[in-house]
C-alpha cells in the first residue's frame, strides 16, 4: 500500500480512532465502580457536614455515615434521609438550584419538628471564588443554624437570603447575602424556596398531625402549642419551664410558675 496516498492516511486515522475509543471505553468501564464509590462518598460527606460532623478529623466518613443514617422516606420523587444524631432525629433534604455561572446545591438538616434548621451545606459548580463561591464557607452556612422554615402559625415560609438593609416579609426569617455576590445569593434564596415547596407534603405533615391532637403539646408552630403557653427554641414552654428567665415564649410573662394566657404586647 502506498503510504503517501490519501486513502492510506484516511484508513490509518480511522483505525487509530477506533483503537483509542475502545481503549477509553475499557478503562472507563473498569473504573466505573470506583467512580461511583467516590461519588457516593462525596455525597455522604456533604450530608455529614450538614449534620455538623467533623469529617476532617474522621478516619472513616463512610462508617460514620452508616452509623447515623436510619431510613429513607420518599416525598413524591424527592428522598428525605432520616438520621439520628446524639439520640435526636434529623431529616435531610436535598437542595438544587441555579447560581450565576452554573448549578448550586447542597443539603439541609432539620430537627424533628420539621421546622428548625440543624445544619446546612452548600456546593457549586463554577461560582466566582471570593464572591459567589463563598456560599460553601462556615461563615455563610452558620447563619442558617436554628433558623425556621415556618412562621409562628406553622405556615411554610422558607428562609430569605437578603442584602443588608432589606427585610423579609413578616413571619419569614432571613440571613445576610454575601457581599458582592447578589446573583448567587438570590439563587440560594430561590433554591431554598423552591425546594421547600418540593418537600411541602412531608414538611407540613407533622404540623397537621400536631394540630389534630387534642392537647397540642408540640411545637411546629405556635398555633400547635398549649393554650397557656407558646413556642420557644422548638419546645412548648408552659408550667415551670417558663420560670427560669421570667418569661414564657418571647412576650408572655410568668406568674406562680405558670405562663399567662395573654402576652404583654396584647
Amino acid at each position: 500500500m502506498n503510504t503517501d496516498s490519501n486513502v492510506y492516511t484516511i484508513v490509518y486515522s480511522i483505525v487509530l480512532v477506533v483503537i483509542v475509543a475502545v481503549l477509553l471505553a475499557v478503562v472507563n468501564q473498569g473504573l466505573k465502580a470506583r467512580q461511583e464509590a467516590n461519588k457516593l462518598l462525596d455525597t455522604q460527606k456533604q450530608m455529614l457536614v450538614a449534620l455538623n460532623q467533623d469529617i476532617d478529623n474522621c478516619d472513616d466518613p463512610a462508617a460514620l455515615y452508616d452509623s447515623l443514617v436510619k431510613d429513607t422516606v420518599m416525598c413524591g420523587e424527592s428522598p428525605v434521609i432520616v438520621f439520628e444524631v446524639e439520640g435526636q432525629t434529623k431529616y435531610m433534604l436535598r437542595l438544587h438550584g441555579q447560581g450565576l455561572w452554573g448549578g448550586i446545591g447542597g443539603y439541609m438538616a432539620l430537627n424533628d419538628d420539621c421546622n428548625t434548621v440543624f445544619g446546612i451545606n452548600f456546593n457549586h459548580e463554577s461560582e466566582t471564588p471570593g464572591l459567589g463561591g463563598e456560599i460553601v464557607t462556615e461563615k455563610f452556612r452558620s447563619q442558617f443554624f436554628n433558623k425556621h422554615i415556618k412562621d409562628a402559625q406553622g405556615n411554610l415560609r422558607s428562609i430569605a437570603v437578603l442584602k443588608e438593609g432589606k427585610q423579609a416579609p413578616e413571619g419569614q426569617e432571613q440571613v445576610d447575602a454575601w457581599a458582592g455576590a447578589t446573583i448567587t445569593s438570590t439563587g440560594v434564596s430561590d433554591m431554598l424556596a423552591a425546594n421547600m415547596e418540593e418537600y411541602r407534603a412531608f414538611l407540613m405533615e407533622k404540623t397537621e398531625q400536631c394540630c389534630a391532637q387534642a392537647d397540642k403539646k408540640c411545637c411546629t408552630g405556635q398555633a400547635c402549642c398549649t393554650a397557656d403557653g407558646g413556642c420557644k427554641d422548638g419546645q412548648c414552654c408552659d408550667q415551670c419551664s417558663c420560670a427560669k428567665d421570667g418569661q414564657c415564649c418571647a412576650n408572655c410573662s410568668c406568674q406562680d410558675c405558670q405562663c399567662q394566657t395573654k402576652c404583654k404586647e396584647d
